[in-house]
């Protein structure tokens, strides 16, 4: 299996190299050649839109992309759909990425319109996300329909083999070794989100050195019972 782990610790920034991609990697690729001043207009259309539902990693592809555009010379702004208000950055040649479309408010999408309406003249292009389809997006109908043309890509999640390889490797940088029943008993019971995962080897990697104990199954029930959240 190739490697999906790169540098997902919990203080590295949002890159595109260290996105688990599993199976978006058409959709990673794509969005790296958006960022770059140099391949964006090799794509078919110069918007994306990602949906997902959360903690699929949208927001971090949004950020990963604008520091990948400010990297490669092409200015970028970055902004939470809740605090757009009536206008939007007109920067020649920017990549503009809007977090949780959905946010926006009345104003918001009018801006938002009208920055579809400019966007060629100007050189911009926009990256946009939300939890569903821009069919399910409680948005004006000119705007979702703008933003139905766009690329649009759903964020797939990740797939227990992938879950699973990134705990266990996640353990290993740490000198740790997780029973196969423990990473099996997280999966099926726990939340699945990375950010949940990491907490709990977090919480079992320190009480196997309080308690001087493995990491296997019987450690995870009696933190469980000790009111650990998984």
């Amino acid at each position: 299996m190739k490697q999906l782990v790169l540098d997902i610790r919990p203080d590295a920034p949002p890159t595109l190299e260290n996105f688990v991609a599993g199976a978006n990697a058409e959709l990673v690729a794509t969005v790296s050649l958006l960022a770059s001043p140099a391949t964006a207009e090799q794509l078919p259309a110069r918007h994306i839109y990602l949906w997902g539902a959360p903690g699929s990693g949208r927001s971090h592809l949004l950020r990963a992309a604008v520091d990948a555009a400010r990297a490669a010379g092409r200015p970028a702004h970055l902004l939470a759909a809740a605090t757009v208000e009536d206008h939007l950055p007109e920067t020649p040649g920017a990549l503009l990425a809007i977090d949780d479309a959905d946010q926006l408010g009345a104003a918001a999408q009018i801006a938002l319109f009208n920055a579809f309406n400019r966007a060629r003249a100007n050189g911009q292009s926009l990256l946009l996300c939300g939890p569903a389809a821009p069919l399910g997006l409680a948005l004006r109908e000119d705007l979702r329909t703008r933003i139905g043309q766009s690329l649009i890509y759903e964020v797939k999640p990740l797939d227990d083999d992938a879950r699973a390889e990134i705990l266990t490797t996640l353990a290993a940088r740490r000198g740790l070794r997780l029973a196969d029943e423990v990473v099996d008993f997280l999966l099926r019971h726990g939340r699945r989100e990375l950010s949940s995962l990491r907490e709990v080897l977090d919480a079992l990697d320190r009480a196997s050195l309080e308690h001087k104990r493995p990491i296997t199954l019987p450690l995870l029930r009696d933190m469980i019972q000790q009111g650990l959240e998984i």
